[in-house]
Parts: C-alpha cells; structure tokens; sequence
C-alpha cells in the first residue's frame, strides 16, 4: 500500500485515500485500517522517503572529499527527493501540526540535521565556511532555505530548477564560501 501511495502522491498530491486503495489494489476500508487517517498515511509516506534519503545520502559520502562538495550532493539528493515527491509540501505547510505531529517531524529531520550538523562541522574546522557562525545556526538557516525554495516551487513562484539554483547560491552565501561553478 505504502509504495503505491508513493506512486500515486507523486503524481497526485492531493490523491484521496479511495484512489490510493484502488493504486494499491486493496480497498479503501484496508487503507483505513492500516493508517487510520490520511495524515497517518502521509506520515509513513514522509518516514519512506526520509529512508531513502538516507540511503541515498550514506551512498553520496562514500564518495568522500571536501566537506562541501558532500554537502551541496546532498542538498541536491533532498532536493531531486522534493522534486519526486510533491506531496512532502503537505507535510510542513496545509496541515495543522499537533504534539505528537511536531515530534514526529523533528525526529524524522534529526538524522538528516545530525549529518548536516557534522559537515557543516568538518567544513568549518577545514577552513572551507565561516568559522563564526554556529554549526546548529548554519544548519538550521540552510533547512530554512531547502523550506523557502520549496515553498517557492509549491506556490507556483518559481519553476524547481530556478528554485535549485537559487537553494544552492544562497547556501554558498551562507556558508561564506564564494561562487562557484554551478555545474557542481
């Protein structure tokens, strides 16, 4: 049922608990049954995709190398993650968020904050960003700009690979590392 809904929320993002049954084959009363709302199931939609993300990002650092160039692959492998899958926009924005939903978020984003956190981290102690800064501050300012450019993109403002581009000069900026080539 959960690689269904990936499916169809990835070309649907507003897809309704009947058409994910009928992608999956089940019906509705079995989709219910296994996540009992549809914020449930948009919930084990999000924990998917931050596994692959993870997957994805224990792949790209086994390449190694500057601190900077691991993290630019992967704000790219979040960002390609955000293209496939629009419906992460419901997740942060058109829903209300309570407790245990705002926990939930937050122990989804540690794995991906921690990673962020230890290379910011590496980049700092190299020479490669600004020392001054805060790792947790620089960590938190680039999430911001990943949410920002996906707001963007969701609102309509901006087409993704404009969004990208811009994502990736910002966080450049931020970390006080100058131009570079965009083809990176």
């Amino acid at each position: 049922m959960l690689d269904a809904a990936l499916r169809l929320l990835a070309e649907r993002p507003d897809a309704g608990m009947a058409a994910i049954a009928t992608a999956a084959g089940v019906t509705r009363q079995t989709v219910y049954a296994h996540f009992g709302t549809r914020d449930a199931l948009l919930d084990a939609v999000a924990d998917r995709i931050t596994d692959q993300a993870m997957a994805a990002m224990d792949e790209a650092e086994e390449n190694g190398g500057p601190a900077l160039d691991s993290l630019l692959r992967l704000q790219d492998i979040g960002w390609r993650l955000f293209e496939h899958n629009p419906v992460l926009l419901q997740l942060g924005s058109s829903r209300s968020r309570a407790d245990g939903d705002a926990d939930a978020d937050q122990a989804r984003h540690e794995p991906v904050t921690a990673r962020l956190t230890r290379l910011i981290e590496e980049g700092q102690a190299s020479g490669e960003f600004d020392p001054a800064p805060p790792a947790t501050w620089l960590v938190a300012a680039v999430t911001a700009l990943g949410h920002a450019a996906g707001a963007e993109v969701g609102a309509g403002r901006m087409p993704a690979e404009e969004a990208a581009t811009w994502l990736r000069t910002a966080t450049l900026a931020l970390l006080g590392v100058g131009p570079r080539n965009s083809a990176l």
